[in-house]
This record gives structure tokens, C-alpha cells and sequence, in this order.
């Protein structure tokens, strides 16, 4: 990343957090604590070097370091690794895209080193479909790391039945609304999020590109 764009990256990231408390500052109650931490006081992991890949298994880390196991939703989760590494981590995770496809044959493992094959009878549980917002009630957290189209609808989804999201948008594709000119789709989302009384908090993990994330914690587990 140059440093122009670290930057800008950088001034996003603080923006962010300016939103954030702003929802923190008008709820300090039933902040759900995993981990022995609230909402605000979940570490990024910006001091790591950056990674060009790797994506599905630097989320699966953040999620078993942050949230205690539960029901959740990989929503646009393609080939399902990271419904996978979760299951392989005691979680119920289920897939929700409208397009199913088989796990990889193999993925790096990032603790052990190397390269990990995968049993080819191995499944994930799978809803072929769009997300919809009343999926959420069979869940206590939503993940999109490539929802497209789905990201108003998970935060919508969590404000009505009070699960968790944790949410990385990128394009604006197919959404119930676009972001203002001159506004990030990410403050947009912030701001939603915020006057439906959320309490969010950003993050960011170690890979190029867009690693802001926005997450927000499930009143209960």
C-alpha cells in the first residue's frame, strides 16, 4: 500500500470510529462481553505484516480470538472455507449463497505453516439462496466477507433480531441504498447502523485491499 493510500485508509478507519462512538455514547447497556471484552475493546491486528491472500482463514482467527462459538451465517460464502474452519473450531456455521459449490480441495494453514487437504466427503451446511433478513433468526452472527447485495440487509437483519454482524463491504452492488457523494460506502453503512441503534465497532485485518471491517457484537448468545 503507498502511503497516500495508507492515508486515506487511515483517515477512514478514524472516521469510523468517530461514528462508533457515537452509537456507544448512546447505549452503554447490554453490551454483550465475549471473551472478557466489550465492544469497544476487541484488538485489530494492524501491527501484523500485510498479506496479499489468505483472506477466509485471517477472518477465522479474528472470529475464534473474539467470539465465543455460535450459530453463524457466512453469507455470500462461496466455497465455504471459512464455514469450514469454524466447524472445525466448534461452531455451527452455515453457508447462505445462491449459487452452491464444494469446499477447496486445500487450504494453507496458517498456524501449522502448510498446505492441509481437505476430506473430499467433507460438507458444509448450505442454504442455496439470497439472504434474507429473517434467515437471521436462526443465527446469533452474520459474516460477510463478500456479501454483496446483502450488506443492508444484515445489518437490517440484526437490528430486528438482535444477532451480530461482522461485515467487510466493498462494492456497492444490488443494496437498498447508496452512499451519498463524497461519503465512503463504509460510513454509510456505519451511519445505518448507528441510528438503528447498533453499537459497532471497525476493524482491520492484515491483507491488501479493502480490510476495514465493521463489526457489532449479538445482545445474547
Amino acid at each position: 500500500m503507498t502511503s497516500r493510500a495508507k492515508r486515506r485508509s487511515d483517515q477512514l478507519f478514524e472516521q469510523l470510529e468517530t461514528i462508533s462512538l457515537r452509537a456507544h455514547d448512546a447505549d452503554t447497556t447490554d453490551i454483550l462481553v465475549v471473551h472478557g471484552q466489550d465492544v469497544l475493546n476487541v484488538p485489530d491486528s494492524t501491527h501484523l505484516p500485510r498479506m496479499k491472500k489468505f483472506r477466509f482463514q485471517l477472518l477465522h482467527q479474528w472470529l475464534i480470538h473474539n467470539f465465543d462459538p455460535c450459530r453463524a451465517a457466512d453469507i455470500g460464502g462461496g466455497k465455504g472455507l471459512l464455514a469450514h474452519l469454524l466447524m472445525e473450531s466448534g461452531w455451527q456455521a452455515t453457508v447462505i449463497d445462491p449459487v452452491p459449490q464444494g469446499l477447496p480441495d486445500k487450504y494453507k494453514d496458517l498456524v501449522l505453516g502448510r498446505r492441509v487437504k481437505i476430506d473430499p466427503a467433507a460438507r458444509v451446511p448450505n442454504l442455496p439462496s439470497t439472504f434474507e433478513t429473517y434467515h437471521a433468526q436462526y443465527f446469533d452472527l452474520l459474516i460477510g466477507m463478500h456479501a454483496h447485495g446483502s450488506n443492508v440487509k444484515i445489518i437490517d437483519a440484526a437490528a430486528e433480531f438482535g444477532c451480530g454482524f461482522v461485515i467487510f463491504p466493498c462494492c456497492v452492488i444490488d443494496e437498498a441504498f447508496y452512499p451519498p457523494l463524497g461519503v465512503s460506502w463504509l460510513e454509510s453503512l456505519a451511519d445505518y447502523a448507528v441510528r438503528q441503534g447498533i453499537v459497532l465497532k471497525p476493524f482491520r485485518l492484515n491483507f491488501k485491499g479493502q480490510n476495514i471491517g465493521l463489526y457489532a457484537l449479538p445482545r445474547s448468545i
